[in-house]
């Protein structure tokens, strides 16, 4: 069993038994698991992202007509199957993590409509790991009280990201609008 694997499991037992889940009582009683893309080793990216000049403070937009507040980091370029493709990454504030909300040319049919997100790992020399298999839908997926940022202009890629969590489905996920 790979890593992946793994990590994937104990995330459904998280999303199924752990008081912390996003899912609703009812839905935990119906929960069969996430659905994920294979994992798609083209997609473990280690790439140089360049921060901006000025690292500005943005206002995104969730899901519930919030908002979160988030500092405009920098950019990376990379390919997608042949295609060029670039994404900004933001930093949360009290230095977090370094946050990716996007979206991409998958979004509505095979992953949630609203975009997914990722949490990217610095290496060392200015590197960063993005690795899209472990991209996953915000909470606001499965459960429609949870606040959600929307992913801006900037990061909504006209290129297909196969990889990470794909769209829920299933009896238990129509049971979060009950």
């Amino acid at each position: 069993m790979t890593a992946l694997e793994v990590f994937r499991q104990q995330k459904d037992r998280f999303f199924k038994a752990d008081p912390h889940s996003p899912l609703l009582p009812q839905q935990k009683d119906a929960f069969e698991g996430l659905r994920y893309y294979p994992e798609n080793p083209a997609l473990r990216l280690e790439v140089t992202v360049e921060p901006f000049e000025e690292q500005t403070p943005v206002t995104l937009q969730t899901s519930t007509g919030d908002v979160a507040e988030y500092l405009r980091w920098g950019r990376f370029t990379f390919q997608v199957e042949g295609q060029p493709a670039a994404l900004t990454v933001y930093l949360a504030y009290g230095g977090a993590g370094y946050f990716l909300p996007f979206m991409d040319a998958t979004n509505g049919t095979e992953t949630y409509d609203a975009g997914r997100y990722l949490e990217i790992e610095p290496l060392a020399g200015g590197r960063f790991l993005v690795d899209f298999n472990l991209a996953y839908n915000p909470y606001c997926a499965y459960n429609p009280y949870w606040s959600c940022p929307i992913p801006p202009p900037e990061n909504r890629l006209a290129v297909p990201i196969r990889a990470g969590e794909m769209k829920p489905a299933g009896a238990w996920v129509e049971q979060a609008h009950l």
